[in-house]
């Protein structure tokens, strides 16, 4: 038998990816998405032996690596202070027409950044294709108010999108 010290160890290695995930959209550079790895790493340490096996365990790491990104979120919006432009802000693109899916992947992520951090993790397990069960379980909200949130937040998407060609 394994022990619990092994089997978090192999659950966090086979499920990485998904922590990586969460820590693309809610990072902003290299470094923020290096500690948040680091945060949620230790949140699901902390919290593991309150894993009670209930749901399948990608569904609570969600849940604890949404909240813990939201959270730490949260916390520098109350903190003021000014970022360094990352390396892709700094780059002025060369628009010569063949990187339209590049910049249209780029708009969208910079719009998905503007919403709200629940509203960002719903659109997340969205395009990570989850079903709305699924989302509800890790957010907390019935699936139908999932269906309603991702209606409203495409609504959002495609405003913000359609601003930022206009400039």
């Amino acid at each position: 038998m394994d022990s619990p010290d092994l089997t978090f160890e192999k659950l966090i290695f086979d499920n990485q990816q998904l922590i990586h995930n969460v820590c693309n959209i809610y990072g902003k550079t290299e470094a923020d998405k290096q500690d948040l790895f680091q945060e949620i790493t230790i949140q699901l340490w902390k919290s593991y032996s309150s894993f009670e096996h209930k749901s399948k365990f990608s569904t609570w790491l969600y849940r604890v690596a949404l909240n813990t990104a939201i959270t730490q979120k949260r916390r520098e919006n109350r903190q003021p202070h000014t970022n360094p432009l990352s390396d892709q802000e700094m780059r002025i693109p060369d628009n010569d027409g063949t990187d339209t899916d590049e910049d249209e992947l780029l708009a969208l992520q910079l719009a998905i950044r503007q919403l709200k951090p629940t509203d960002r993790a719903i659109i997340f397990l969205y395009l990570e294709e989850r079903s709305y069960r699924e989302i509800a379980d890790i957010i907390g909200i019935t699936p139908k108010n999932v269906g309603v949130k991702i209606v409203r937040i495409k609504a959002r998407l495609l405003t913000l999108l359609q601003s930022s060609h206009e400039k």
